[in-house]
Formats: C-alpha cells, sequence, structure tokens
C-alpha cells in the first residue's frame, strides 16, 4: 500500500471486502477484527491426501475459486491448503513426516494407517460430532479406524471406494458369459476361453502394490482364508489359503502375461483402457475415465459384485479414506472441526466425484442406491446399480478381525502379494509359500504385541 492510500485508511469498498471474509464470524457474536488484527490472527490449516482418480473431485474439494477447502477457509479465518501427490507417494511422506514430527495437519491415507497411532490424535470425539447428525458410521469404517485394545480410533473415514470387477462385455459374451463371471470358477473358465481365442489375458495383479494387495486379499477370503482370527491370531497357513495359492498359479499360467509382476497401480486401468484385458479387479476409476475421455471401449466395459469363491463372496474395499490428525500438528483444533463440517457436505462431493467415494455415513447419501442407477455420463446409464449391494460384500483389510498396527505392517510390506507370486512364478509351492507367510505374519505380531 502507497503512503497516499495510508494516509487515507480503509475505503467503503476496501472495508465492505473484508467484512465479507469475517462477516460470518461476526454474525456469530465474535468481535470483529480490524483489517491489521484479522491478517494476523488467521489460521492455517494444511491437508495432504492422493490425486483423486476423478479429476473433477479434486476440483470440488480444493482447486476450483468456489471449493470446499475455500468457502470452509473463509467462514473460519483459516488459509486452508492442500498437496495432492501421487498414491504410490504417500506411504513415504507419512513415514517422513512421523519421522520428522512436522508436517500436515490432516494426513489422508488410503488405507487403515494403524502403524501410526501413537502418533495420531483420537478421533473418538470427531466420529461423536458426525454421528449426532448422520447416525452411526458403518462397521467398514468403524473396524478400519478402531484400536480394540486402546479403544481409541486413531484415524477417522467419511468413504470407501468398492472394489469390483470390470470385464470386457462383448469378449465375455463370446465366451459365454453374457454378464461376466460371477464366480472365480466362471473367470478361470471364462478367461482362458477369451486368452485362447482372442489373446486378451485375464488381469488380477501379483505384483507390490495396491491395487494386487486388494485382489489377493479378495480371493484369499472367497476361498475361505485370513491373514487372521476375529480375536487377532496369525492363520494364514491353512487349507482355505493353499487352495487359493493353486488357485492363482492356474489362473496364471492359463490366462495371464509375465507384466503383472511388475504392474503399478495405473497399469490395469491402462490395460483395460488400451482393450488389451478381458477382466480386472479395480474402482470404477477405468469406466469413469473411459467415459470422461469419450472412448470408444467404453460401452463395452461394464462392472460386476466381487466374485463369488467356494467359500463366499467378499472383496477389500478398493482405498479405504483415513485422515489422521498428526499429535505434532500445529491446528489440531481446525481439522477436527474441518472433517466434522465435510461430512455435512459430502453428498456434493459423491457427485462431483462421480460415486467413486462411497459413503462411511449412509444417510449422507439417502437415495445412493436410485443415484447410481440413472447416471447420465454411464452407458448404459444404470451400469453402476450392481455396486448397490456393496456393503453386502466389502469388507476392512483384516478381516475378520480388526485392523491393527500389525495388520498393517504386513500390508505395508507386501506379504500376501509376495505369497501368491512366488508361487503363481514356480518358485515355491503353495504349501511352502503359506509356511513363508505365516513366519513372516507371527514375526510382525510379536514385534507389535
Amino acid at each position: 500500500m502507497d503512503e497516499k492510500k495510508k494516509g487515507k485508511g480503509v475505503s467503503r469498498r476496501d472495508f465492505i471486502k473484508i467484512t465479507g471474509a469475517t462477516g460470518i464470524a461476526a454474525s456469530m457474536g465474535t468481535t470483529f477484527l480490524f483489517p491489521e488484527r484479522a491478517a494476523s490472527q488467521q489460521k492455517t490449516l494444511k491437508i495432504i491426501q492422493w490425486s483423486h482418480f476423478v479429476p473433477a473431485f479434486d476440483d470440488w474439494f480444493y482447486k476450483s475459486e468456489k471449493s470446499f477447502c475455500k468457502q470452509w477457509g473463509q467462514k473460519h479465518n483459516t488459509n486452508v491448503t492442500v498437496d495432492f501427490i501421487n498414491l504410490v507417494d504417500l506411504p513415504a511422506r507419512a513415514a517422513s513426516e512421523a519421522q520428522a514430527q512436522k508436517g500436515h495437519d490432516l494426513f489422508m491415507f488410503l488405507s487403515p494407517p494403524a502403524a501410526y497411532e501413537k502418533q495420531t490424535l483420537d478421533m473418538t470425539n470427531v466420529y461423536k460430532e458426525v454421528e449426532k447428525k448422520w447416525g452411526k458410521k458403518i462397521d467398514l469404517a468403524h473396524k478400519s479406524t478402531y484400536n480394540p485394545k486402546t479403544k481409541r480410533y486413531y484415524a477417522f473415514s467419511d468413504s470407501y471406494a468398492p472394489d469390483p470387477g470390470n470385464y470386457r462385455k462383448d469378449l465375455w459374451a463370446e465366451a459365454g458369459f453374457p454378464n461376466g463371471p460371477d464366480s472365480y470358477d466362471d473367470l478361470r473358465t471364462g478367461a482362458k476361453k477369451i486368452k485362447d481365442k482372442r489373446g486378451n489375458p485375464c488381469g488380477l495383479g501379483l505384483s507390490q502394490e495396491l491395487d494386487t494387495s486388494m485382489a489377493m486379499r479378495a480371493l484369499l477370503w472367497s476361498f475361505g482364508g485370513a491373514e487372521q482370527d476375529e480375536a487377532g491370531h496369525v492363520t494364514i497357513n491353512s487349507k482355505n489359503t493353499i487352495e487359493a495359492l493353486k488357485y492363482m498359479k492356474a489362473l496364471y499360467q492359463e490366462s495371464e502375461t509375465p507384466e503383472v509382476f511388475t504392474w503399478t497401480p495405473p497399469s490395469n486401468n491402462q490395460g483395460m483402457l488400451a482393450g488389451k484385458l478381458s477382466f480386472v479387479a479395480n474402482a470404477i476409476s477405468i469406466t469413469r475415465q473411459s467415459e470422461r475421455e469419450h472412448l470408444p471401449i467404453d460401452k463395452d466395459i461394464m462392472i460386476s459384485k466381487a466374485l463369488r469363491g467356494p467359500v463366499r463372496r467378499i472383496a477389500a474395499e478398493h482405498v479405504m479414506d483415513c485422515y489422521v490428525v498428526w499429535n505434532f500438528a500445529e491446528n489440531k483444533e481446525g481439522a477436527q472441526r474441518f472433517l466434522i463440517d465435510y461430512v455435512d457436505s459430502f453428498h456434493d462431493g459423491f457427485v462431483a466425484g462421480q460415486f467413486y467415494n462411497f459413503p462411511c455415513f449412509p444417510k449422507t447419501v439417502p437415495n445412493l442406491q436410485q443415484e447410481i442407477s440413472n447416471d447420465k455420463n454411464a452407458n448404459p446409464a444404470n451400469k453402476y446399480a450392481v455396486l448397490g449391494d456393496v456393503l453386502t460384500w466389502a469388507t476392512n483389510v483384516g478381516y475378520p478381525g480388526y485392523c491393527t498396527a500389525a495388520i498393517d505392517q504386513a500390508f505395508k510390506s507386501w506379504v500376501i502379494p509376495t505369497m501368491f507370486a512366488t508361487v503363481a512364478q514356480g518358485k515355491a509351492s503353495p504349501e511352502d509359500a503359506a509356511k513363508a507367510a505365516e513366519t513372516e505374519y507371527k514375526r510382525i505380531f510379536e514385534r507389535f504385541k
């Protein structure tokens, strides 16, 4: 400001601009802050989360001029900043901040971060405040963010992404499955027919990455295997696990290609959209991209429920949004208030994100089935209707128990993807791979006793 303007003080136009930013606070009875004081007392809230697979969500959340974050910041006299990073970089960034004891106020993980519990605030009160207005959270959110031993919530989950099947309708119809595979038996039979006749491989990943971790857990559980039981005892070495390993080896040999051992999270998306793959387990990011880019293949990619195995139909959520407030955060109060208010606007985000993020508080999207069954962007419009009963087959990492610090560590260590990959590659027998996984799980569990 030049000396001439300083001498005249604040103009009427400037006064209106200033009061526009603080008018809400004034109307609530707080003391009016003059410009110099308002600037000096403005708070900061720093958030970090993944770059969403549906770009429109990031626009709604922060990047547009009328985004949720910008409006919330104006209301609470807070400068909100959001750093978006690639999902594969989130774990290393979290470890760096935890070690340095410095970083963001709100950190969003894509899987339950139980191993960081001692460095996070208890989110019990955040859940209580949200539940006063929106009712009880789903069990998936509870088991993904709660430690039954310490009786505290180490994170807060607003949403999750279902992990359905994505299949090529044209290829599967030709193979005798017009509605795609419904079971793992269907998948093995149909995928082999397609590979033999058309050359299109099946796309279940076998590498150390997020999509593989979720797909192999779904396979394991569907055959009756599990990392642990409800009480938290290691159970990975079982007849059911061995049967799941035998199945995956056969599927790989009959219908897949070696590329699956080096995949990254976008690989199955890219393969399906390029018309190369017959089936993948993934969220609806694939179909949303095909719609957004008006790809010719869009009409042929359909969605299926989690596949039914010999024991059950079940799958992990594809990603579980888990926000933590670090105990070294500079704006702990603002971070918690932000999450509470964010849930109030969840439906807007649900629409902006094109149904990618499903609610952990069902009342925030009361007409979910109706909305997903009539989507103007989908071809056909009811493409996503199959996800209406997702909570009957979606479960948490650590099923049938909780996602504990030990389970979190095993997840980060890629124990399950490694177990399946070594068998598929012929490097170990199913029995030896299950024993090796059991040894590793017991070592990890002993560490976190």
